[in-house]
């Protein structure tokens, strides 16, 4: 009978603190036995029984027992003598510990092959979570059973959600018109959070946010301050003591030890281990989101309406857990709490749910982005883009014919329906903006969002608002140029529309009066089933991406180019499709920084270059002496080295907070003086330290040509990204097949298009042929 105490039966918070056995593979088992050899010391016959063909004697041990043995038969009685006194001399040699000499000679020690050598020399040592990673690729969902129609999972196991520390009091005073106040730990936790904002950070240093921001901190500060409390205006209190304890502590982390990070990864290894993954019909899954959300102030983005509120501690008993009814419900890991609610539901996809303080809403514990239920999801979704390739050509024709329609509502339905397609906006809806911010989309607009260009023959509309978090969308469409009126495209109509429904109206009314997010909704599914605006927003991204890969590797000189030059010519098209949706991103203070140290890496490039044809010049003309050599820089490079160093030692040495803070400054110095060493050995790596030959000086001139059209083509991909999210487009809008099939075609490696984030969400998408196509087949595969 078998044994019924498996890991099967070990609950899944068990088994991940389990220290996991050495892994023995039976090839290895093998290797060991042949490894093992008989002692031929003492053998004179040589025989082996062994079938192993390896394990045979020694050729030269052969050979001596064989000489010894006919010269004893053939030799007269003085030979014999000798023989017996060479034996004897052996046999005394042997008493006295010593080696002996034919024995070491017979054995000669087998040396191990190159191969081998170089094999164990490039062997990686993955760890556990590598390990754990590479095993759960092993499981391809594509080709796995479907659970039961309307559920998503069979038999579901985890440990729950893992819970922040409680908060520690440092003790540093509130100061409240000059004078210190003492604070109880939650009073001080929520001074602590404002007093953690930056004051010259986009919230507080934004004159349009820092009053809502404010507004909205001190009147949840107050409510758990109190009535009576002394502390009853903002503008007498002062944060700046706990600000100042903060910097000082961010200092001390810096002055941590190689030991200390190595425990601290440990620690956070500890709770991935036991909270990131789940047992889910029997194959091992990634969670996403395991730590719960700690308190702090709400951010939001743009002039969200809340910003500053204080976003509650998440209690155990607000958690409802879901796992499958023959699962063990995992243990709290908070002492003297529970789960609010265990829960056995399998047509969900969610492990935890809980409700946030702020605006009320449902958050969810869920699985990793490169988990099955999420492969299924991308999949599914871009199939059903795809079948949009069947339908645009009939659901554009019913459009058009209603944009002249005597029907006010049909007009504006078609009007919708035209930025849905032409302009991928979003459907929009009604929003209450003391709750939220005041974003826009399709059936929201107002006539304050348009603004009409002067001229009789001026077909274009400048188009401004904030769209989905936050982000300004501000376009001038010429609806009168060949993009919008080519093949029938109608866009002239649509101006003329748009003039009509803004008409008579106040800057705050709506555009489109007549029609609201659940009329389109409902229009959308009566063509096709399951269309949404998203779709549609799907299908342009994926087919702009396609038309505009497949049009560039039509041009001349295609396949000349490098692989990093057809990166440039991908990113180029994945750029259309980011301006299409309107994928923004702010540039940071890091980011132009980095630009500009570019650029002037790029200048002093420019002038090597120009000092190298110099050079040239006069290695021709033999003017040797006036050819500049390079500085030796060790001294600045030793000196950086040794401050380090001394740094190093510093943190390794320090046990108080004011030690710290030093290692911290002293290594900050430190990181200054390498990057001068750093910058001045570029500022020379053109130069020789020996006068060059005329060839050393053409090829080098040669090489800092190439560094300079690289380093342009960086600078010009960056800069013209700088503004553009192209990550957004590629994680949820292009379907990957695309880009797999486009790498694959054009011996692109997938890794210079896809992080290694994005090839394990789209695992599913690398099997595709190179001729891959986004069309009305694949929607057929639903």
């Amino acid at each position: 009978m078998a044994d019924s105490s498996s890991e099967d039966d070990i609950p899944l918070g068990q088994l991940a603190s389990k220290k996991p056995d050495a892994v023995v593979s039976s090839s290895s088992t093998a290797a060991a036995a042949r490894k093992k050899r008989p002692n031929y010391e003492e053998d004179s016959d040589g025989l082996n029984d062994s079938d192993d063909e390896e394990v045979s004697p020694p050729p030269a041990k052969k050979k001596k027992i064989k000489r010894d043995s006919s010269a004893a038969s053939s030799s007269d009685g003085k030979s014999s003598a000798s023989v017996k006194a060479k034996k004897e001399k052996k046999e005394k040699k042997g008493k006295n510990g010593k080696k002996k000499p034919a024995a070491k000679k017979a054995t000669p020690k087998k040396k191990p092959s190159k191969t081998s050598t170089a094999d164990k020399k490039g062997l990686k040592q993955m760890d556990r979570a590598e390990r754990i990673s590479h095993a759960m690729q092993a499981y391809l969902w594509w080709n796995a059973e479907d659970p039961p129609k309307g559920c998503q999972w069979v038999k579901m196991e985890h440990a729950g959600v893992s819970f922040p520390e409680m908060y520690e009091a440092h003790g540093v005073k509130l100061l409240y018109d000059g004078e210190e106040v003492d604070l109880n730990p939650v009073e001080e936790e929520a001074a602590t959070f404002f007093a953690g904002m930056d004051p010259e950070g986009m919230h507080l240093g934004n004159p349009k946010t820092s009053p809502i921001f404010i507004k909205n901190f001190f009147a949840d500060f107050r409510a758990i301050l109190g009535k009576k409390h002394i502390i009853q205006k903002f503008d007498k209190c002062d944060f700046e003591l706990i600000r100042k304890h903060l910097n000082e502590q961010k200092l001390v982390k810096k002055a941590i030890t190689d030991a200390e990070r190595k425990v601290n990864k440990d620690v956070k290894n500890t709770a991935m281990f036991k909270f990131g993954y789940a047992l889910v019909d029997g194959h091992l899954e990634k969670v996403g989101n395991y730590n719960m959300e700690p308190p702090s102030t709400f951010r939001g983005r743009g002039e969200h309406p809340k910003m500053g509120k204080l976003k509650q501690r998440v209690l155990p008993e607000q958690v409802m857990i879901n796992v499958s009814e023959d699962a063990p419900v995992p243990k709290c890991s908070v002492p003297g709490h529970a789960w609010g609610e265990p829960r056995h539901d399998p047509t969900v996809q969610w492990l935890c749910q809980w409700t946030e303080n702020i605006n009320n809403q449902n958050k969810y514990m869920q699985l990793a982005a490169q988990s099955s239920f999420k492969g299924k999801s991308d999949r599914s979704k871009y199939n059903k883009a795809a079948k949009l390739c069947g339908n645009i050509d009939k659901i554009r024709a019913d459009y058009k014919k209603n944009l002249r329609s005597k029907s006010h509502e049909a007009r504006q339905l078609a009007t919708a329906m035209w930025v849905i397609d032409r302009l991928a906006l979003r459907v929009g809806g009604e929003k209450d903006t003391d709750e939220e911010a005041d974003t826009v989309g399709c059936c929201s607009l107002r006539v304050e969002h348009l603004k009409f260009q002067e001229g009789e023959d001026n077909k274009e509309i400048e188009l401004e608002f904030l769209g989905k978090d936050s982000m300004l969308f501000k376009q001038t469409i010429d609806f009168g140029s060949t993009l919008y009126t080519e093949n029938n495209g109608m866009g002239e109509q649509v101006y003329e529309n748009f003039k009509s429904f803004c008409k008579k109206k106040k800057q705050t009314d709506d555009i489109f009066s007549d029609l609201t997010p659940t009329i389109l909704n409902a229009h959308l599914k009566g063509i096709m089933e399951g269309l949404t605006a998203k779709v549609f927003r799907t299908y342009n991204a994926s087919k702009t991406l396609q038309d505009e890969l497949l049009k560039t590797e039509k041009t001349a000189g295609w396949k000349r180019l490098t692989a990093a030059e057809k990166v440039v010519e991908y990113n180029n098209a994945n750029r259309e499709v980011a301006i299409l949706c309107n994928h923004q991103r702010s540039v940071s203070k890091a980011q132009e920084n980095a630009l500009g140290s570019l650029g002037d890496k790029l200048e002093l490039l420019k002038d090597q270059k120009q000092v190298l044809k110099k050079i040239l010049k006069r290695v021709t003309k033999g003017e040797e002496k006036k050819i500049p050599l390079k500085k030796d820089p060790a001294q600045l490079v030793d000196r950086a080295t040794k401050a380090m160093e001394k740094a190093k030692s510093m943190k390794e040495k320090a046990k108080t907070k004011e030690e710290k803070i030093a290692a911290t400054e002293a290594d900050e110095k430190a990181k200054v003086l390498k990057k001068g060493a750093a910058d001045a050995k570029f500022s020379e790596a053109h130069l020789w330290a020996t006068v060059p030959k005329k060839d050393q000086a053409i090829k080098r001139i040669e090489m800092w040509t190439e560094k300079i059209k690289k380093m342009e083509l960086n600078i010009k991909h960056k800069d013209d990204n700088k503004e553009v999210s192209l990550g957004t487009s590629k994680l949820n809008y292009m379907d990957p097949r695309i880009s797999v099939a486009f790498c694959k075609r054009n011996e692109v490696p997938i890794e210079k298009i896809f992080s290694k984030t994005l090839r394990d969400k789209f695992n599913w998408s690398m099997a595709v042929p190179p001729d891959w196509q986004f069309n009305a087949e694949i929607g057929k595969q639903g």
